[in-house]
């Protein structure tokens, strides 16, 4: 094991963006291959080195950065017969950046512990974008030591750090953030279809919503596919949306929590989703629904 190496598992739009930010801090990096890898040319090209399952990058890394689809991949990455604890050695440090469930996290972490590792969940917010430029914000949830420990490495992704709880607390703060991000971003899509369908100017619509309750970060994002269906400021999935929304049903109804308008919101984009329209990003439900 060389514990400079950082290996990472999932170099997909938002992976590969962690990943080369951590090389342009110096820092040396390995990957697991996988067919939902993006192209990684660049990234070998820079030195990192490839590897053909989780458990060999167990081996050879000193910490491991997951960032996968949800709770059943990054289980399967961990668990699994060639997954990350069957090769892990004492100290070595997991990083789950996917947004995954708390409690299954919470059994990640367990087990992670058991073989000898540590583990801290750092699910991330922002976008693509902000992943290549090394300015995501991490919500992470550990031991406050090991959060300390690992806080140099986070920062070489990442613009804004927040120490949230304990293990699985960083999950319980993305769902609720995600929960509020995609719940505007359902409103506006449905606001923005129901302008199009009488006939309101787009430009009309925009200016009117800046200039009053509609405005913040989600207008914003939108706002190029309202103006010129440009979905480049918001690459989100439709599919990852309800998967997030139904994770945060899932916790609320573990809490207790009241969750009638997530259940609304989780029905919109499963909609699409069955509708053979999950591929397509957030900011064209407004086509959809137009």
């Amino acid at each position: 094991m060389q514990a400079d190496i950082i290996g990472i598992i999932g170099v997909g739009l938002m992976g590969h963006g962690i990943a080369s930010s951590i090389q342009r801090a110096g820092r040396r990096i390995a990957f697991v291959d996988h067919p939902g890898n993006q192209p990684t040319q660049d990234l070998v090209a820079a030195g990192a080195e490839v590897v053909s399952t989780p458990a060999r990058l167990a081996a050879r890394c000193g910490t491991i950065v997951l960032c996968v689809t949800g709770s059943p991949q990054v289980e399967a990455v961990l668990t699994g017969p060639d997954g990350v604890i069957a090769g892990l050695r004492p100290g070595t440090v997991v990083i789950d950046c996917s947004t995954a469930l708390p409690d299954s996290t919470r059994r990640m972490a367990a087990l992670v512990h058991e073989a000898g590792g540590r583990m801290l969940d750092a699910p991330m917010t922002r976008t693509p974008k902000e992943a290549a430029e090394g300015r995501l914000n991490l919500l992470v949830g550990g031991d406050e030591a090991l959060f300390t420990e690992c806080l140099p490495l986070l920062r070489c992704f990442a613009e804004n750090v927040t120490h949230a709880g304990p293990v699985g607390s960083g999950h319980v703060m993305k769902l609720v953030h995600n929960y509020v991000s995609l719940g505007f971003s359902a409103v506006l899509c449905e606001a923005a279809a129901a302008a199009a369908r009488a006939g309101i100017e787009p430009a009309t619509l925009q200016g009117v919503l800046a200039q009053g309750g509609g405005k913040g970060v989600v207008l914003d994002r939108l706002t190029p596919f309202i103006l010129d269906g440009d979905t480049g400021n918001f690459r989100f999935s439709i599919a990852n949306a309800a998967k997030d929304i139904g994770y945060y049903a899932a916790m609320a109804e573990v809490l207790g929590s009241e969750a009638s308008i997530a259940s609304a919101v989780a029905r919109a984009y499963a909609d699409q989703v069955e509708a053979g329209q999950g591929d397509r990003f957030v900011p064209e439900m407004i086509a959809l629904l137009s």
